[in-house]
């Protein structure tokens, strides 16, 4: 696969999320993945989360990783896809179960939507579950639209309860984070 390199790196926010079969393993072999492709900077803590939008499906496990790159924001949509169906991600119903979600939260400070990218990624700012493991690694992160950080757009949504933190899933991650050479 071709893929358009830039020559300084920039920094991208990614948000991954599991609900079936091994959720931490899916999310550790995606951290290792992406290790290889990107020089992982950051790695949040793995929170288990309820369902949200379709709501009769297994409960999710979440978490956000930031990394350097010097690809294109489609070539980086193009990367975390391939991941994904390496890891057997079918798309059947829009937020339905998935083995895997990867998502492109934030590319530098670009604003872009096309067809099949939105930059930052929509919704953002309502979605606890992808906040509230954001805010362990960059709380400070400024939206380039709305000019709200993660902190503070985490801190509009009020009490948060329904995200807790997994300290086995934490671990599996961190460990897949720091030896990306080594997948589990």
């Amino acid at each position: 696969m071709a893929f358009s390199v830039m020559t300084d790196e920039i920094l991208i926010h990614v948000a991954f999320g599991s609900n079936l079969g091994d959720r931490s393993g899916h999310l550790a072999t995606a951290a290792a993945a992406l290790g290889r492709v990107f020089r992982p900077v950051a790695i949040s803590g793995a929170y288990g989360t309820a369902p949200q939008y379709v709501t009769d499906q297994p409960a999710f496990l979440n978490a956000v990783a930031v990394y350097a790159c010097t690809l294109s924001p489609h070539a980086v949509l193009d990367v975390l896809q391939d991941i994904e169906r390496q890891q057997g991600r079918v798309r059947l119903l829009r937020h339905g179960p998935r083995t895997l979600d990867l998502d492109l939260l934030a590319y530098g400070d670009c604003v872009l939507e096309t067809p099949d990218l939105t930059l930052p990624h929509p919704g953002i700012a309502e979605r606890a579950f992808v906040l509230t493991p954001w805010a362990d690694i960059a709380p400070d992160w400024r939206h380039p639209v709305t000019r709200q950080t993660v902190a503070a757009m985490l801190k509009n949504l009020g009490a948060v309860t329904d995200v807790v933190r997994d300290a086995a899933a934490t671990a599996r991650l961190t460990a897949a984070q720091e030896c990306p050479i080594e997948c589990i």
